[in-house]
């Protein structure tokens, strides 16, 4: 019979616990962590812990201690590998079944720790980080780091822009509040199929503007229109922020309401925050809509025809979302030069529309089902609780092409 998950009594003066924070700084460099992972084989499989240095994972469900109990080790051939000179961190979906495992391996005389809140904190878990801080204005990447998701706090004469804010809206109050500014402008390059929007929210709660293209303001599949409050966005509109002026460049393809905003400053640099369009590597998929084939020759002239023409070369892209951490340059900022950009993306490396679209059409991954309902909960057609939120969220992104991500 499986026992209740009470922990074995614990030693005060051992390291229990780790917040998502510390275990962060602890995989964001090399290191001989070994991380148990005790969750039921089907999370595993679905999600998992991954870094710049993603740690050796050990994969052993927490049902193997619960139904055993704090036995000897010796007792339980499948936990035999876990070595004792290594720190060991224990995750689980919330922090329960694994602060109890970790419990019961510091009782066999192991280095381990049980990991706050489990895949919860780090699938919740942001990272700012600076892009460029100058006198006139700063820029900041927002890294959701379990999901491979990025949004851009703007900072300009005392006034914030943010370009696709995440969900957890209070990881932004908080650096505005410390930073002294008010937020100004909630940008959307498009209306998200991977993850929800804190756009709506955060204008409801701060007064601040949210925009978003029009085209973006109808559900794909429901063919509904949108039922929150919401700027019209235009191609060529531009938009001020103290120093940096915003021009609305149009993008479909990835939808059809998208667009990138090319940021310029007084002296001419520019940054191109490109959301689903264009990323590090790839770009955005054109079926997330249910119109693969009929939205890829839109693809490609946005790309090779719209972008080309309007980018500068000298711009560094700053994209929506990145498949793999060596994208990132020598700071963990996911950048790069437009230059650059069209020499080293494989997606980019195509002189012919129809190469190109046979090559998009032969390389689109599977559709996650939830992202149908993220698009209704982004315009406001569904009101997701946030157990109901958390569930839709669960995992990467996968908005680019495959061979981003390996396939």
């Amino acid at each position: 019979m499986t026992q209740s998950l009470v922990a074995p009594e614990a030693t005060t003066d051992v390291l229990e616990e780790i917040t998502v924070k510390e275990f962060h700084e602890k995989i964001s460099r090399e290191n001989d962590i070994l991380l148990l992972d005790v969750r039921n084989d089907e999370d595993f499989e679905a999600w998992r812990i991954e870094s710049r240095y993603t740690p050796e994972t050990m994969h052993i469900s927490y049902l193997i201690f619960a139904e055993d109990g704090p036995a000897a080790l010796d007792d339980l051939p499948a936990l035999m590998a876990i070595p004792d000179d290594r720190e060991i961190i224990a995750v689980c979906a919330k922090g329960g079944a694994s602060d109890f495992v970790a419990a019961i391996l510091r009782d066999e005389g192991k280095t381990a720790v049980n990991l706050i809140d489990g895949m919860i904190a780090w699938g919740n878990y942001h990272v700012f980080r600076p892009v460029v801080e100058k006198e006139a204005y700063q820029i900041y990447q927002v890294d959701r780091i379990a999901r491979g998701c990025l949004s851009h706090v703007l900072i300009s004469q005392g006034k914030a822009a943010i370009i696709d804010p995440l969900r957890h809206v209070d990881n932004y109050t908080r650096f505005l509040d410390e930073k002294g500014v008010e937020l100004s402008l909630l940008l959307d390059t498009h209306a998200h199929a991977d993850h929800i929007s804190g756009g709506p929210g955060l204008a409801e709660t701060t007064g601040a503007g949210y925009y978003l293209h029009p085209y973006d303001a109808i559900h794909p599949f429901d063919m509904l229109p949108a039922v929150i409050d919401y700027e019209i966005l235009q191609d060529g509109q531009e938009l001020t922020l103290g120093d940096l002026t915003i021009r609305v460049l149009h993008t479909p393809g990835h939808t059809l309401g998208q667009v990138n905003f090319i940021a310029t400053d007084s002296e001419g640099q520019s940054y191109a925050f490109t959301g689903d369009n264009i990323f590090i590597q790839s770009f955005g998929r054109p079926d997330l809509g249910g119109q693969g084939e009929a939205w890829a020759p839109i693809v490609y002239d946005t790309i090779f025809h719209r972008f080309k023409e309007n980018v500068p070369e000298g711009t560094w892209i700053l994209p929506g979302h990145y498949a793999a951490f060596d994208e990132a340059n020598e700071q963990g900022v996911f950048t790069k030069q437009v230059a650059d950009l069209w020499r080293d993306n494989i997606g980019l490396q195509f002189k012919h529309e129809d190469h190109f679209i046979t090559y998009i059409l032969t390389h689109l991954p599977d559709m996650p089902e939830q992202y149908i309902e993220i698009k209704r909960v982004n315009i406001g057609l569904t009101h997701p609780d946030e157990d109901a939120a958390s569930e839709l969220e669960l995992g990467k992104n996968v908005c680019a092409l495959a061979d981003a991500y390996g396939g």
